[in-house]
């Protein structure tokens, strides 16, 4: 089967580092044998560049609303022309930056409304959103202290108007902890991306899933390789497919105990006196149990069926404790932020 595209990209204020972090990525993808796509926005594509040079390094009097739609614009090209043809043949897109730029930029530090450039990015990509995200967040002093070339029309705004992104970016964090990881980037460049190899590795490198697996994963659960539909940890084991495939004799000596225990509770049944009726009647407590009991019939307590039952209880407690463990959640928030997230949304 071919390898599915995985869309990754790439967020955070300026000077914090992502050019540099896509290059690690792009060797930690292309050593496991990946294709993989680096590109970014606005200048992706010829169109791109020549966009880039107009919001960037263009008119001083730009207005917000010209600026979203220059970078919609982009964005719509973009997709039709490099990262959608890409996904499709199986590649690994590495995107610098991508609409959750234009959330923080435009949306909240233009004050444009960051539903409405939701809705208008939504609009230009048709729906296409990165399965993972790394926002890469540093204070914007320490980025500003970072650059090394004069700086652009977006680079130029006051200190509030890159506070106001670098907010925006963690509120956008908190509303989607499964795709927005968020990596300190005051480090050094290898201690930035030791955090986000630790989170490729459990995404994609036998950690929660497979490559492939993390991108249906990403709606909120994991798909596990040659499995169906996960069944709740308290269902009732099924004998033929957790037998091993190297012990075929001992599923007709369960079955044949099973067998044996059904035939034994039906004749007792029929043999049953009608005294007994009221006893049948009493209050069944059964539904307040596990599936797993209501599944074996009770009526005759041999050996055999004692056996058997303790057996299949311990098999489906097996199976729930192993469901259990395969459901970790994945990080969300790496490095040194920690709880003072919550604390820079109210400076």
């Amino acid at each position: 089967m071919a390898a599915r595209g995985v869309f990754i990209t790439f967020e955070g204020g300026d000077g914090s580092g992502k050019s540099t972090q896509i290059q690690s990525v792009r060797d930690w993808f292309e050593s496991r044998g990946r294709e993989v796509v680096v590109t970014r926005e606005p200048g992706g594509t010829e169109l791109g560049t020549e966009i880039r040079r107009l919001v960037q390094n263009g008119p001083e009097d730009v207005d917000a609303r010209t600026e979203a739609l220059l970078y919609a614009a982009d964005r719509a090209y973009h997709v039709a022309t490099v990262i959608g043809p890409a996904l499709e043949r199986g590649a690994v897109v590495l995107g610098d930056r991508y609409i959750d730029s234009s959330l923080a930029y435009q949306g909240a530090a233009r004050s444009l409304g960051v539903d409405e450039i939701a809705s208008l990015s939504a609009w230009a990509t048709r729906g296409l959103y990165p399965s993972l995200t790394f926002l890469l967040d540093l204070p914007p002093e320490v980025g500003a202290r970072r650059r090394t070339d004069a700086p652009d029309r977006m680079e130029r705004e006051s200190m509030d108007f890159h506070e106001r992104v670098r907010h925006q970016y963690l509120r956008l964090a908190d509303a989607e902890p499964e795709r927005i990881v968020v990596i300190d980037a005051v480090g050094t460049i290898e201690e930035v991306f030791s955090e986000i190899r630790g989170v490729l590795v459990e995404r994609f490198d036998g950690g929660v899933a497979t490559i492939d697996e993390a991108v249906d994963g990403s709606a909120g659960s994991v798909i596990v390789a040659g499995a169906g539909t996960d069944a709740p940890a308290d269902a009732p084991a099924d004998a033929s497919a957790e037998a091993p495939a190297d012990a075929p004799a001992e599923v007709p000596a369960e079955t044949e105990d099973t067998a044996s225990e059904v035939a034994s509770s039906e004749a007792s049944t029929e043999e049953a006196p009608l005294a007994d009726a009221p006893e049948a009647s009493a209050p069944d407590t059964a539904g307040e149990e596990t599936a797993t009991d209501e599944a074996e019939p009770v009526l005759v307590d041999t050996p055999e069926a004692t056996a058997t039952r303790k057996h299949r209880a311990a098999k489906a407690s097996h199976k729930g404790s192993t469901e259990k463990r395969s459901s970790r959640k994945p990080a969300t928030m790496v490095g040194a932020l920690g709880e003072s997230q919550g604390a820079l949304w109210d400076e």
